[in-house]
């Protein structure tokens, strides 16, 4: 008895095409019924936007559930450190949780700055669980940012010099 051909129409046959789609429907129906919670190792690292100005660096962070008192910036050399902890609510050990995807736990960001703040330049403020944080350019920085004029088109070609006969 011959071995099935691999090949249909000039075209290759996965011979594992239908094992894998078995595969996916059973493990597909597995995670519908018994979904996975995630695992309780610590807080997510916050979502961060870092804009510039031509007087600031500007940072802004998502710490949605972490109270104030919690949040800690600091300033170590030319990074700007972000670090605090999310608390856990009381009632974890109250209910039979199904699902868990909320994290709690410590958490630390760093951004490098180009140049090392001095103290005073830094301010901060938290409200609705975003935390902003300015910091100011030392003056010579601010007196070195330059706008540069973006113009249409294609830049002008220089003329070729002519070949010599």
């Amino acid at each position: 008895m011959p071995l099935p051909s691999l090949w249909s129409n000039g075209n290759p046959v996965d011979p594992f095409r239908e094992l894998r789609r078995e595969m996916y429907d059973l493990f597909g129906a597995f995670a519908r019924r018994w979904p996975m919670p995630t695992v309780d190792v610590g807080a997510e690292a916050p979502a961060i936007n870092v804009g510039e100005t031509d007087a600031s660096v500007d940072v802004t962070a998502e710490l949605p559930g972490v109270d104030l008192k919690d949040i800690q910036v600091s300033v170590d050399g030319n990074r700007l450190v972000i670090s605090g902890e999310k608390k856990q609510e009381s009632d974890r050990e109250e209910k039979n949780w199904h699902i868990m995807e909320r994290s709690y736990g410590s958490f630390h960001r760093a951004i490098a700055l180009p140049f090392e703040p001095k103290d005073d330049a830094i301010q901060a403020h938290f409200d609705k669980g975003v935390l902003r944080v300015s910091v100011k350019k030392p003056p010579a920085l601010q007196a070195k940012a330059k706008t540069i004029e973006v113009k249409a088109g294609a830049p002008a070609t220089p003329a070729s010099p002519s070949k010599a006969a």
